[in-house]
């Protein structure tokens, strides 16, 4: 008599995620219990504990799952010449997700643990951070680059969690798009900069563009990274 091959992990990983994911899109997050995953998936409890850890590593692997899907589709939004115009496509995409996938999302941003982010989190970060690098290159960052992404990240998140949170018949979109225009007039230059850009804005340009350049040790590249640091954080005067 034949015995049953074993299922390998990998497939039992994919067949709980996509079981999990399931059940948070339909029911929740409360409805993401062990015992219903698992009889969802179709095994034993202790699979989950072995692939997972525990309850909160299932969740995290369902976040960062839906966030690679996310990612995916993102990846079909050719980039422009316009690095701020890319931006403000990426705002109305990450909106238009959310609220396609509250649930989801929700996951992924509205209970993080402090000073530890979920895996999700992180790499929507580093993605949004790519973008705002573009636009320091273009010379029209109005702000150092740490600070504007996380001016957009939690702008943009808590404006999409807050509409999610909206009865779907009582949302007003214009909000997103004020939100969303505000914050860019906040981290941005006009294109093209007449007259141009100030030290700050300068500053913040450069030290995008350093590591471009070989022509420094690293000792002259700390050295000038501080001072343009200094340069950055220092709003401004006018003309």
């Amino acid at each position: 008599m034949e015995t049953e091959r074993p299922v390998p992990a990998e497939s039992n990983r994919r067949r709980i995620i996509a079981a999990a994911t399931r059940l948070l899109a339909e029911q929740g997050r409360e409805a993401v219990s062990t015992r219903a995953v698992s009889a969802a998936a179709g095994v034993q409890a202790p699979t989950i504990y072995r692939l997972f850890g525990d309850k909160q590593g299932l969740l995290d692997a369902v976040a960062a799952h839906g966030f690679a899907s996310h990612v995916d589709e993102k990846a079909g939004l050719e980039l422009t010449g316009d690095p701020v115009e890319d931006l403000r496509r990426g705002w109305n995409f990450n909106t238009e997700f959310g609220l396609a996938n509250p649930a989801l999302y929700t996951l992924m941003y509205a209970q993080p643990s402090p000073g530890n982010p979920s895996p999700a989190a992180v790499a929507a970060l580093e993605i949004l951070a790519a973008h705002i690098h573009r636009i320091a290159e273009a010379g029209r960052l109005r702000i150092d680059e740490a600070r504007a992404t996380h001016l957009v990240h939690a702008v943009g998140g808590g404006t999409t969690l807050s509409l999610i949170a909206t009865p779907e018949d009582r949302r007003d979109m214009s909000v997103s798009h004020l939100a969303r225009e505000a914050v860019i007039a906040a981290i941005t230059t006009e294109a093209p900069a007449t007259p141009p850009p100030g030290p700050a804005a300068a500053a913040v340009a450069l030290q995008a563009l350093l590591p471009r350049t070989g022509a420094l040790t690293a000792g002259e590249r700390a050295l000038l990274t501080e001072l343009l640091d200094r340069i950055s954080a220092t709003p401004d005067e006018p003309a």
